[in-house]
């Protein structure tokens, strides 16, 4: 349990693989926040169009209207009357969302951000890192080992691609545990998410 500063903004991050249960924490903040008639503003990148494009939405379909958004500066021109804010997905906005979520703490709002941590080789997934280092208050979730039923904080991808970005769900991930992960072999290069394309696994 958060005991919340008063009469200042701050930044709350939810990291962990996928499958463990992010966004559905993401979304009951941001579901309390609405209950106590807080202005609320929710955002996620315009490639997560899984199962829904103007929702955000967890694994288990739970729910919560959304925007899509193209670029991190987006999210600063759009909340400027919010108290909440909530951002889905960081890890695909790039560097750009840590100086947004900055700014907007720095106004006075508070801001929930959600995202992968690591990648798919399970090396950390920027920018999630930066923001954890400028957060007020950390939550790292863990998913449940398909092979084994251990506590997972991988992301397995399991179809044959070496694109850093590639969205998908059950199709494309599982969660796997610290012995369970078999990273690619050998590890790609490292390239900035600017030289990617993204890509979007169908499912």
């Amino acid at each position: 349990m958060h005991h919340f500063p008063h009469n200042t903004g701050w930044i709350e991050v939810i990291c962990g693989p996928m499958f463990s249960g992010k966004t559905e924490e993401l979304i009951r903040r941001l579901v309390r926040a609405q209950i106590a008639k807080l202005k609320v503003e929710i955002f996620k990148p315009r490639i997560d169009a899984r199962y829904a494009k103007d929702e955000i939405v967890s694994h288990s379909r739970l729910t919560i209207p959304s925007q899509l958004v193209d670029s991190a500066w987006e999210i600063y021109e759009h909340a400027q009357d919010a108290q909440v804010i909530g951002v889905d997905e960081a890890q695909f906005l790039g560097p750009e969302i840590v100086d947004v979520v900055q700014k907007l703490a720095d106004s006075g709002k508070r801001v929930i951000c959600a995202g992968l941590d690591t990648d798919y080789r399970g090396i950390p997934f920027d920018p999630i890192p930066q923001l954890l280092a400028v957060a007020e208050y950390i939550d790292k979730t863990l998913a449940i080992c398909v092979r084994c039923g251990n506590p997972a904080k991988h992301t397995q991808r399991v179809v044959a691609s070496r694109d850093l970005v590639l969205v998908g769900a059950y199709d494309a991930y599982e969660p796997r545990c610290r012995n369970c992960f078999v990273p690619p072999e050998p590890l790609p290069d490292t390239p900035s998410q600017e030289q990617l394309p993204l890509t979007s696994s169908k499912g």
